[in-house]
Formats: structure tokens, C-alpha cells, sequence
């Protein structure tokens, strides 16, 4: 009977600061395992003590990515799932309020036996201990951990504890770890700056960690002498020292990565077998880089100020753009400041596509509403997403419908007409972490409508987060008027998609389609809109 092959284990880490992208240089290494034929997994160990990001501030946090399984993660799932093309489940995301929630339920539980309850070793055998869940039973050959934060929060030491502990466990050959730190560029004295990553790498080793590879993160080219002194302070070879420089898309990232062998670095080390394959990615970066036509696309929402809250809307754009030949160029509207038609005129005149945004709050309603008016009666292409739908629904029961003063009861309580209501479940709810309609659900598709023509199939699956619905009682005073539902739940006897047949794309859903674009597929929504803008374009031309 043969061996099984032991799990290899990825570590990547930062120092310096945050924000350096320790999330896609983790998905590209993981695309670059997975084109060699290896399966891989990611998971993310984040410090913070909350036990997931499901209520934190976008400001904060960024967007909420939302899984399959319902779970509420951080956004940095979303580029492993983009990247490597594999659904994520809640197993993927631990959080030290995770940790210490089991820790402590254990505790209460009697399930220690009265032993006192320490850092080490309950907390660190429970990160551990999660670290190999994701891979039981095994069905992985690598398993690649990123950790949140920097080398040397206090929040982060447990987690660095744990994997130095796990490295020392499976030993040499079955784990790896890449650090990621700022090498800046002093203007002054026009030179690079290693002092930097040489304290983050000494903090590593202080705890006990010491870099296999070092990715720096800079804005000019490492010198061979810069290389060379980071190799020789990081304790590592100077051919491991990698330049992480700027790029125009995050999917030329596995490709800079790759043009550094380190992919070969990481097989050699781990023993691993096979070649990665890019060149479905350097055909993708060249249509990224050279398109045909330039589409304006309006992002209406709430959160205009901060890119991240739309995270995988962006990308989506990228994907779905490249499908179509086409850039989009997107122009963020702070709808609140939308108060007229006149208004609406003025900002959407020269767009060829408008995406009303996903979000919560009455904020900047009534200028979505607006939005909505301006695209279904200037027959430009409109995609609304989970809100966005919602506001195609109310401006549809009011101008077309008659029903004067109809809303969700979200933003009016009182309206006399609640085409849009809070679901019959949330109605008992108080909590708010995790609580409301979330994951992935059916959505049966109406043959005929430009929902199918789209998936091309009967039947999809998409991920919800929500707690607002379009109320049942005006469906009937909806299509009669000309609103086709062209999706369904019909388990839950809930409207998923709403589109306007006598229009070159207005189509909106409840759910959530930009969590399930990837790389390798843009999602047909998004492929459709944008083809359906570059239309638009093209119209406008001729």
C-alpha cells in the first residue's frame, strides 16, 4: 500500500505595514500550484477579534465577501476564489474571536477538566488545529495560510506561534513561508531603503519564523546590491529576494511572480512536481492591456469614497471587460447628491452603462430611484445588484404603476404602498451578526428573457446577503404593467431577477453576482451588461 503524501503548507506573512497585498501575492501562488496540477486551498487567519467581519464598517474593514455556505469573510476569500477557482466555505476564514469563542465554550463545557486556560497551548492548538481541519479528509496537496496584520501586533502573535509550532510538526520539506514587506524609495537621497524589511525580518526571527521568501513591495526595480543585502540580513538566498512592483491588473501578479521562478522555488522546497502554466493569464493581461472599445460605466452607491467596499464588483468589471474587448472606466455616483432628473441628466449623460450598487440605509436612496427612472426611459443598459433591485422595483411601482409614494419599508415605514418589505424571517431578529438571508440559493430562470440568454441554463445558483424582499402582494399590479420576473425562488416564493423586456438590458437581482466572477469566467450578468454598454457605445458613434 502506498504512502500518503504529507500536506504542504504555505505561510505568507507581512511586515511593515498593512495593505501590501499579502492576499493576492497568497491567490497567485495558489494559481500558479493549481496550473501545475496541484489542488490547492487558502485560508485566511485573520487577528482581529471580532468573530467575523459580517458588521463591520465598510469604511474599516472593506467589503464582505460572502460565501456559498453563508459565511460573512474577509475580502481577500474573494481573491482566492477569483483566483483559483475554488468555492471557499466558512473553514477558510478563522478569526481570533473564532478561536477564543471555542476556547472558552470548551472551557465552560468542562471539557478541560479544570486545567487553567493559557495562550499556549489551548489557543495555539486550536489554531493549529483549524489550520488542518480544511484539509480533512484530505483533499488538497497544498494548503496556503495568509495572516492578517503585521509581524509583531499583539493581536497576530498567537497565529505566528501556532505556525511556528505547525512548521516545526511537519517538518522542512513539507513547509514554506513567504514574507511580505516595504522596500521604499527616498526621493531625497534617490535610493531604496532595506532597513525597513530588515527589522520586519528580524522581528520574524525574534518569534522564532525566519522567510524562505522575502516579496518586496516597491515602485522601482531592485538593484542586485539591494537584492543582495536583503538576502543577506533575511538569512536567505538573494535569488529568493522577490520584486513585487506595481502592476495595471492583479492578475499580472502570478505572472511577475512566475518571471521570478517562484513557482520553482516553492516546488523545489516542498518537493513537489509539475510546471506552472500562464499563458491563458498572458493572453488575458494582453486583451486587459489592448482593448477595442472604452466603456463609462456610473457606480451609483453609497460608498463611492472607498473602491474596497466594491471590491468584487471591480473585478468583475475587469472580467466581464476583457470577455467583450472592452476597458471599463468606472465613474463613482454618490447618489445622495442626486436630487432631480435635471441632476440625473447631467451625470449619466455621457455613460454608456449604469450599475446601481449593493448596500443598507436609506442614505442617497431616493437619488438611486432616480437612477433607476433615468436608465429604463433613456434605454441605457442597467445591472442592479441585491439594492439595486430593490430601487428598480420602487421606481417601476411608482412611474409606471402609478403607485405614488411606494418604497421599501427600509427607508419608510409608513409608505402607503411597500412594494419592498422586510422578509417574514427577519422580523423577530435582533441580532445583527449573521443573521440575515445569506449563501448561496436556487434561482429557477424564465426561458425567453435576458436572464436565460445570459446563463443559458434553467437553473443557477448565487449568493445572497439580505433582509429586504419585493413583497409578493404588488406582484400581480407589477407585471401586469410590464415588469418581468425573469427569476425565481420558488421554494421561498421569492423574486430574484426583474428585467424590462422592450429594453437593450435592464436587468437587476437580488442576489449577489459579482461574489461568483472569476478570472478564468466573468459572470454572465456582468459579461451581458458590458456587451450590452459597448452597444450603447457603438450607437452613440454611429
Amino acid at each position: 500500500m502506498a504512502k500518503a503524501k504529507p500536506v504542504k503548507y504555505i505561510f505568507v506573512l507581512g511586515g511593515v505595514i498593512s495593505g501590501l497585498g499579502k492576499g493576492i501575492a497568497a491567490a497567485s501562488i495558489g494559481y500558479l500550484l493549481k496550473s501545475a496540477g496541484l489542488k490547492v486551498t487558502i485560508l485566511k487567519l485573520d487577528p482581529y477579534l471580532n468573530v467575523d467581519p459580517g458588521t463591520m464598517n465598510p469604511y474599516q474593514h472593506g467589503e464582505v465577501f460572502v460565501l456559498d455556505d453563508g459565511s460573512e469573510t474577509d475580502l481577500d476569500l474573494g481573491h482566492y476564489e477569483r483566483f483559483i477557482d475554488v468555492d471557499m466555505g466558512k473553514i477558510n476564514n478563522t478569526t481570533t474571536g473564532q478561536v477564543y469563542s471555542t476556547v472558552l465554550e470548551r472551557e465552560r463545557r468542562g471539557d478541560y477538566l479544570g486545567a487553567t486556560i493559557q495562550v499556549i497551548p489551548h489557543i495555539t492548538d486550536e489554531i493549529i488545529s483549524r489550520i488542518k481541519a480544511i484539509n480533512k479528509p484530505k483533499k488538497f496537496d497544498v494548503v496556503i495560510c495568509e495572516v492578517g496584520g503585521t509581524v509583531g501586533d499583539i493581536e497576530s502573535l498567537p497565529f505566528m506561534e501556532a505556525i511556528r509550532q505547525l512548521s516545526l510538526e511537519v517538518g522542512y520539506h513539507n513547509h514554506t513561508m513567504m514574507h511580505v514587506t516595504l522596500v521604499p524609495y527616498i526621493q531625497a537621497s534617490e535610493e531604496l531603503k532595506t532597513k525597513p524589511t530588515q527589522h520586519s525580518v528580524m522581528k520574524l526571527r525574534e518569534i522564532g519564523l525566519s522567510p524562505d521568501m522575502i516579496l518586496c513591495r516597491t515602485d522601482h526595480k531592485l538593484t542586485k546590491d539591494v537584492r543582495n543585502k536583503i538576502g543577506l540580513f533575511g538569512n536567505l538566498n538573494p535569488e529568493h529576494v522577490i520584486e513585487g512592483s506595481e502592476v495595471k491588473s492583479i492578475y499580472e501578479v502570478p505572472l511577475t511572480l512566475y518571471n521570478q521562478n517562484v513557482s520553482e522555488i516553492i516546488m523545489d522546497r516542498l518537493q513537489l512536481s509539475g510546471k506552472a502554466d500562464v499563458s491563458y493569464l498572458k493572453t488575458f493581461i494582453k486583451k486587459f492591456k489592448e482593448p477595442k472599445h472604452n466603456v463609462n460605466i456610473a457606480m451609483c452607491g453609497k460608498y463611492t469614497e472607498l473602491p474596497d467596499a466594491y471590491k468584487s464588483v471591480l473585478e468583475s468589471f475587469v472580467h466581464s471587460g476583457v470577455e467583450n474587448n472592452a476597458r471599463v472606466n468606472v465613474h463613482w455616483v454618490a447618489t445622495e447628491e442626486i436630487k432631480n432628473d435635471s441632476d440625473a441628466k447631467s451625470t449619466f449623460d455621457n455613460m454608456d452603462g449604469i450599475l446601481l450598487l449593493p448596500g443598507f440605509g436609506s442614505r442617497g436612496s431616493e437619488g438611486k430611484i432616480i437612477s433607476c427612472k433615468y436608465a429604463r426611459e433613456n434605454n441605457i443598459p442597467f445591472l442592479g445588484i441585491c439594492l439595486g433591485l430593490q430601487c428598480a422595483v420602487i421606481e417601476f411601482a411608482r412611474n409606471v404603476c402609478g403607485l405614488k409614494g411606494a418604497n421599501s419599508t427600509e427607508f419608510n415605514k409608513k409608505t402607503p404602498y411597500p412594494v419592498i418589505d422586510l422578509m417574514e424571517s427577519q422580523k423577530a431578529i435582533k441580532a445583527k451578526g449573521g443573521t440575515m438571508r445569506l449563501g448561496a440559493y436556487k434561482c429557477n430562470i424564465k426561458k425567453g428573457t435576458k436572464a436565460f440568454s445570459a446563463y443559458r441554463k434553467k437553473s443557477v445558483t448565487e449568493r445572497r446577503r439580505h433582509r429586504w424582499e419585493v413583497n409578493n402582494r404588488y406582484r400581480d399590479r407589477l407585471t401586469k404593467k410590464g415588469l418581468v420576473i425573469s427569476g425565481e425562488n420558488s421554494d421561498l416564493n421569492l423574486v430574484e431577477i426583474v428585467e424590462i423586456k422592450d429594453h437593450p438590458w435592464y436587468v437587476a437581482g437580488q442576489f449577489h453576482p459579482e461574489l461568483k466572477s472569476r478570472v478564468s469566467r466573468a459572470h454572465p450578468l456582468f459579461r451581458e451588461f458590458i456587451k450590452a454598454s459597448v452597444k450603447h457605445l457603438n450607437k452613440k458613434k454611429s
